[in-house]
């Protein structure tokens, strides 16, 4: 039987566990289509990881988030790929 404010094995309230699902759901079919990021619920706080390809993606995957997960903190370790050519050659020895 599941109460409303219930909390799951992991600690995290039931609410925020479908929230988290739901972004995920949202991040990997959406326009962003980011699949390479994880939504985890902490507790009562949710961690953003992964890897996102411009600082533009990864603003939009926080803003998302913190949409979908209004009255819950959100913490983000997303770290932005940087795909810029070099600007020196490479020196090998």
């Amino acid at each position: 039987m599941s109460h409303h404010g219930a909390e799951n094995p992991s600690g995290a309230p039931e609410n925020l566990v479908y929230r988290v699902a739901h972004l995920a759901d949202h991040l990997a079919a959406g326009p962003l289509g980011e699949l390479g990021v994880r939504v985890e619920a902490r507790g009562e706080a949710v961690l953003l990881t992964g890897t996102v390809p411009s600082a533009q993606c990864r603003d939009d995957i926080l803003r998302a988030a913190r949409d979908e997960l209004a009255g819950f903190p959100v913490y983000s370790d997303l770290l932005v790929a940087d795909a810029a050519s070099p600007d020196h050659a490479e020196e090998l020895a």
